[in-house]
């Protein structure tokens, strides 16, 4: 399959005139625009040709969930999400504990790098349960603990290294040596913290790196009280937000573009499993949820992720005035960069996997790609 003509969404995050061939599940060839002819052919002039999004904090959609622990919520949430354009993912997990967890892990193993026709689980986001009472959000109190390492490594083991995420409230007790272990293995985020600006710097002396969802379910930036976003913007090397419209303003998201650095934010979905379906009663982490026009609450109001795509969520920084480039960025690039998967997706680079999608004016896939398959 040949792209003809179409605007190429580079390596460096703007857009370049080209055609770009498909083959064998790979971007075969990257060229100037009207020189690469032959075989199947697709006219994309007018068009952006884009990586697929890569969505690094999801927990369900379309009426399935991560951690319901059925291989069929697992193929309704890829079909879903690859449907949008979301063409890998993390699943995410909430607290729960070890038992629970660990058939999650059994169940979404043999998912890791399967093609199922759509989106592909690239690995687990262990959300939870190291956080804070405090800033629990929509998580389940009861299954709140301190960090745990041998809780973490037994189930990093038992996922095959899968766990490309896990999330920690530094101010606990023991959170220190536990970043200082876990991040030898994966990434560690602060997440669901009354972590100060000194609690977070410790966090990320350690070996933390990552911030979930920037603002949500941590103390506000304060002008002498910067706290964990002040300590991120010192130190971390992605942090990411839910542009939904919802967890935060729309000033907010085009500031945290300005202050951080387009290079440094990761556009998540935290979607659940309300995201694609009617309004109505739904359940996250075993509580129940209300989804009303879009938004997710829990019976006191509390935000419970959200019931939007990523290919919205991107579509809607857009909409905020973000830059095409920078929000295209924070969708595909930076968050296959977060979590060690750039060598092989999120841009559309020769010798890369073939997840790419052709965007009309309206930022909506006209046609998609997964693994060189055209699934639209």
């Amino acid at each position: 399959m040949i792209l003809k003509n179409g605007l190429v969404f580079t390596e460096e995050a703007r857009f370049v005139p080209a055609d770009v061939e498909l083959a064998d599940g790979r971007i075969a060839r990257v060229a100037a625009p009207g020189t690469l002819s032959g075989g199947e052919e697709l006219d994309a002039a007018g068009r952006y040709v884009t990586p697929g999004f890569v969505d690094i904090h999801t927990h369900g959609s379309k009426g399935s969930d991560f951690c319901d622990a059925g291989a069929e919520h697992i193929e309704t949430m890829s079909r879903y999400m690859g449907g949008e354009g979301v063409t890998s993912f993390c699943g995410t997990t909430m607290a729960f504990d070890e038992p629970i967890l660990t058939k999650i892990f059994e169940v979404a193993k043999p998912y890791i790098g399967k093609e199922t026709g759509g989106a592909v689980l690239r690995g687990v986001n262990m959300e939870g349960p190291f956080f804070s009472k405090a800033k629990k959000g929509a998580q389940a109190e009861k299954y709140i603990v301190d960090p745990d390492i041998e809780m973490f490594e037994r189930l990093y083991a038992l996922s095959g290294g899968a766990i490309r995420l896990v999330d920690i409230a530094p101010e606990l007790e023991g959170s220190v040596p536990f970043i200082e272990r876990a991040s030898k293995k994966c990434v560690v985020s602060i997440a669901h913290t009354t972590a100060n600006y000194e609690q977070a710097k410790a966090a990320f002396a350690a070996g933390a790196s990552h911030v979930t969802h920037l603002f949500n379910a941590m103390p506000p930036f304060g002008h002498r009280d910067p706290g964990v976003v002040g300590a991120a913007s010192d130190d971390a090397a992605h942090v990411e937000m839910i542009s939904d419209g919802i967890h935060l303003h729309p000033a907010v998201v085009r500031s945290v573009f300005r202050w951080f650095g387009a290079e440094r934010v990761c556009l998540i979905s935290d979607s659940m499993r309300a995201a694609g379906m009617p309004n109505g009663v739904y359940s996250l982490g075993g509580q129940t949820v209300y989804m009303t026009d879009g938004k997710a609450t829990l019976e006191n109001g509390t935000i419970a992720g959200s019931a939007t795509c990523l290919a919205e969520c991107f579509r809607r920084a857009v909409g905020f005035g973000v830059p095409l480039e920078d929000a295209l960025r924070a969708a595909t690039i930076n968050p296959a960069q977060a979590v060690g998967l750039f060598d092989e997706l999120g841009s559309v680079t020769e010798g890369k996997r073939a997840d790419v999608l052709v965007l009309d004016e309206t930022l909506h896939p006209q046609h998609i790609f997964i693994g060189g398959v055209k699934t639209k």
